[in-house]
């Protein structure tokens, strides 16, 4: 269970577990039981993603099976946070995914299947109000579902907490959860609106950015931190919004008009700054005459760039060691998986799994460099504005492992992987683990609670059978004990002790 970091109201979420298909110390034989369901939705900054678990509880233990079996997923775009002028519709996108619950879950067990939604970063970033009518339109749609729902099991969680689930299903998919803490491996996620760093440190941390973690008789003692507003698409629209007010100097004047030099675009590719997610306020009168983007498409300034988004504050730095921005960062340690946007990106560019560094700069290199339109001929089973992001995100990755983190670029230490054998690497699963233990553990306080309760039958039969036992031992030893005689011996002038037998 964790010690810190989780509420009340999250840790005993779920009353299910599956079985673990990987080698280690969860594996379980698979025998035929009841099965029993649990539903977890997953509100994320892009999209938002039902998950439906099928397992069982052996024998007091938890049984997992996150493969193909006893796991089904669906995603739906976009996220909950897309809904902040239209609250109503962000419980109705739940509709979907409801749908595809139902078609999962046999019937005559909807009733029983709790589900919970857990929304993240892209409702961490609106406005209290906003995030209110939304989490509420879903609660009103999740009320009215077929499962078993209260409006606390609707919650938005925090950073820390999604670095920390994403590291134990990381670390359980890979048989060390539960192990030596030193033996462990850390997670680096690079989602939509967010980035998170969770790993264990042995450094000596301030105390908002450690959390203990424990799980069966292994206490971790962790490092996570979500750096809010540094995840790719969020920091892609930093990058423009930098570009319309100036702040890179990357900017050219003309007599007539405003020229904006973009070099995270590849060349040949220009659109109006008016489509762009631009902040309140951050257009003024006179940006307001911004018609063009020149692109340049070079991925050394593209680089630079992301650098100075990532490095933004860092003189308010109250720390000893801040890579990002004014956060502390203790230095990395052991070995870690690059997750989520670092994934997708590798996988686009076709690199190996590990020290893909090196091997990213130079494919970035030249895509960013490549003509826009000979671009869209190579790869136009993709969308534009998808297509669009690559030189960005290869740029921002580097700019972000190694520029920032200090992580070399053939470091074999970290790998880029969004599954470990048939177990995704999704924060929500982690989520479901440490809820379920802590389920059970607190099933089995309340069953040690329930016996010594003074009016408790089970306990008087408890007492009554312990004094039975106790006086049978007792008779038992008593007969077998030998019986003793003092005597004078007169030969020998004292007293002697001597054995008598049984009759």
């Amino acid at each position: 269970m964790i010690s810190r970091s989780l509420s009340p109201s999250q840790i005993s979420v779920f009353d299910a577990t599956v079985e673990c298909p990987c080698k280690g110390p969860f594996q379980t034989s698979r025998n035929s039981v009841k099965r029993k369901y649990g539903i977890v939705i997953d509100g994320g900054s892009t999209g938002t993603r039902i998950h439906v678990i099928e397992y069982r509880v052996e024998n007091g233990n938890t049984i997992y099976d996150f493969g193909k079996d006893g796991l089904a997923s669906m995603r739906v775009n976009p996220g909950l946070s897309a809904f902040a002028e239209d609250s109503h519709g962000a419980g109705g996108s739940l509709n979907e995914l409801l749908e595809f619950g139902k078609g999962r879950v046999p019937k005559e067990l909807w009733g029983q299947t709790e589900i919970r939604l857990m929304a993240t970063a892209g409702l961490r970033l609106l406005e209290s109000d906003l995030r209110d009518r939304i989490m509420e339109s879903c609660r009103r749609v999740l009320r009215s579902s077929v499962f078993k729902f209260r409006d606390e099991w609707a919650s938005i969680i925090t950073g820390a907490d999604e670095g920390i689930y994403a590291w134990v299903v990381a670390n359980y998919a890979l048989g060390t959860l539960g192990g030596d803490p030193l033996q462990t491996t850390g997670i680096i996620e690079l989602g939509g609106a967010s980035a998170q760093v969770t790993f264990v440190s042995s450094e000596s941390m301030p105390p908002e950015f450690s959390h203990s973690v424990r799980f069966g008789n292994i206490t971790y003692n962790l490092y996570s931190h979500s750096f809010l507003h540094f995840g790719q698409n969020v920091a892609f629209d930093s990058l423009r919004e930098a570009l319309v007010l100036g702040d890179l100097n990357l900017v050219t004047e003309s007599l007539e008009k405003r020229i904006l030099i973009d070099p995270c675009t590849p060349k040949g590719y220009s659109h109006s700054v008016e489509s762009w997610k631009l902040s309140p306020g951050s257009l003024d009168t006179k940006n307001r005459y911004l018609a063009t983007l020149q692109s340049k498409g070079n991925f050394s300034e593209c680089r630079n760039a992301a650098l100075m988004l990532l490095q933004k504050g860092k003189e308010k730095c109250s720390y000893q060691s801040c890579h990002i921005g004014s956060t502390f960062i203790p230095k990395l340690q052991g070995k870690f998986l690059a997750t989520e946007n670092f994934f997708y990106t590798s996988k686009f560019f076709d690199l190996a799994p590990r020290s893909f560094l090196s091997e990213l700069m130079m494919a970035g290199q030249q895509f960013c460099g490549e003509d826009w339109l000979k671009l869209k001929t190579k790869y136009r089973s993709l969308k534009e504005e998808d297509l669009l992001q690559y030189c960005f995100s290869s740029a921002y990755i580097v700019a972000l492992l190694h520029d920032s983190l200090g992580v070399s670029f053939n470091d074999e230490r970290i790998g880029v992987s969004n599954q470990v054998g048939n177990i995704p690497l999704d924060w929500a699963l982690g989520a479901f683990i440490l809820q379920s233990t802590a389920k059970l553990d607190l099933e089995h306080a309340h069953w040690i609670a329930n016996i010594i309760r003074i009016d408790s039958p089970t306990l008087l039969m408890i007492i009554a059978i312990f004094l039975v036992l106790m006086f049978t031992a007792w008779s038992v030893s008593k007969w077998r004990k030998p019986q003793l005689k003092t005597i004078y011996d007169l030969e020998k002038g004292r007293y002697i002790v001597t054995r008598v037998n049984r009759e």
